[in-house]
C-alpha cells in the first residue's frame, strides 16, 4: 500500500471518530454547561486550572493559553494556567513522587471557585486522579477529557466526555476539539 492511503486513513478514522462524537448532542450540551459554570466561576474570581501528562500536557496549554492570550476574537484575557512548570514538576516528582505532581501544584494553587479541567486518554493515571482528588477536597469543580472508556475516572468528575478511539493520537485530537469548542462557549457566555 503506498503511503498516501495509509495517510488517508489516518484521516478517515479521525473523521468517522469525530462524526460518532458530534452524533451524541449530550457532548455539545456538556459545553455548553461547563461554560457557563467556568463563567460564573470566573465572574466570582476564579480561575481555570489545566493538567494532562505528555501530549495532553500540551494540550493543557495549549487550551489555556488561548483562554490568556487570544482564541479568534480580542477580547479581556480569561484566567487559565497549565501546570507545566518544570521547577515545580521536577522538584514535586523528586521530593514526592511524580503521582503527586499535580495535586501539590493544586493545593498551592487552586481555589474553591476555580474549575480544574484534566486530560487523560486511559484515565488511570494516578497523578491525574490525585488531582482530581485534591480539587475535590477544595471545592472545585472538576472537568475530564477521557479515552478508552474513561478508565479509573470513568464517573468521578463534575463533568466528563469519555471520547471514542483506540489509540492515543485519535483521544488527543478529539480532546482538542472538545477543548477549542469550550473556548469559544467561555467567550460567547462572558460576551452574552
Amino acid at each position: 500500500m503506498d503511503e498516501s492511503r495509509i495517510v488517508n486513513q489516518e484521516f478517515e478514522t479521525y473523521a468517522k471518530l469525530a462524526q460518532a462524537f458530534s452524533a451524541d448532542l449530550t457532548n455539545a450540551q456538556k459545553v455548553d454547561a461547563l461554560a457557563h459554570e467556568s463563567v460564573a466561576r470566573l465572574r466570582r474570581g476564579g480561575k481555570i486550572l489545566a493538567v494532562g501528562n505528555g501530549g495532553s500536557c500540551a494540550d493543557a496549554m495549549h487550551f489555556c493559553e488561548e483562554l490568556t492570550g487570544r482564541y479568534r476574537d480580542d477580547r479581556p484575557s480569561i484566567g487559565a494556567i497549565a501546570c507545566t512548570d518544570p521547577g515545580h514538576i521536577t522538584c514535586t516528582g523528586n521530593d514526592y513522587g511524580f503521582d503527586r505532581v499535580f495535586s501539590r501544584w493544586v493545593e498551592g494553587v487552586g481555589r474553591e471557585d476555580d474549575v480544574l479541567v484534566v486530560l487523560s486518554t486511559s484515565g488511570n493515571s494516578a497523578n491525574i486522579i490525585h488531582a482530581v482528588e485534591a480539587a475535590t477536597r477544595i471545592g472545585m469543580h472538576t472537568a475530564a477529557l477521557l479515552g478508552k472508556g474513561g478508565g479509573k475516572l470513568a464517573g468521578v468528575c463534575d463533568t466528563e466526555w469519555v471520547v471514542p478511539g483506540e489509540t492515543s493520537d485519535r483521544i488527543q485530537e478529539l480532546h482538542m476539539l472538545v477543548l477549542h469548542a469550550l473556548v469559544g462557549s467561555i467567550e460567547r457566555t462572558l460576551h452574552a
